[in-house]
């Protein structure tokens, strides 16, 4: 019996990956709107900055800001922290709808790119996942100004997060 190249790379991956050698994307996360709106509730840097958790979907989160002078740096405009992290935000409760239900994620790194001045009535910051997986997750941000006209693109973001399972003091 000839075993081919492809059925040995299937198996190989089969035993690298948990959860019986499922994808993280295709196994069941519970009720992961639940568990981001939770998670959101508990998030008090996001309460100060009077963001809103607006939209939540499998592999993306939208999260929105008013305009508030507290938080904008010596310009008038948006300051660089807070879109940071609100994106940040956005990007790891994106990752919260594709893990297991008892898992949470940390980011481990990110890289944001200042497009344009932060300048409107309100923000809007949407993570998604760009590519799930069994240990790392990443996920990209777009942050926009929304005011007069068409939103505008101030800034990206491209997040890697880690999986934690099984570490006290950190729950999903």
């Amino acid at each position: 019996m000839a075993v081919t190249f492809a059925c040995l790379a299937r198996r190989s991956m089969a035993l690298s990956r948990p959860h019986g050698g499922r994808h993280m994307s295709d196994i069941d996360n519970g009720d992961f709107q639940e568990r981001i709106q939770a998670n959101f509730a508990r998030q008090a840097a996001l309460h100060t900055i009077g963001a809103e958790l607006t939209r939540v979907q499998r592999a993306m989160v939208e999260i929105e800001l008013p305009f508030d002078v507290k938080l904008t740096q010596q310009h008038g405009i948006l300051h660089a922290g807070i879109i940071s992290a609100a994106l940040d935000s956005a990007c790891g409760f994106a990752a919260y709808s594709v893990i297991d239900p008892d898992a949470s994620v940390l980011t481990i790194e990110f890289k944001v790119n200042l497009l344009s001045p932060g300048r409107g009535d309100r923000f809007l910051f949407r993570g998604e996942i760009t590519k799930p997986g069994t240990n790392i997750i990443v996920g990209d941000g777009r942050g926009y100004a929304i005011g007069d006209g068409p939103a505008k693109l101030i800034a990206s973001m491209t997040s890697t997060m880690m999986i934690i399972r099984g570490r006290e003091g950190i729950t999903g």
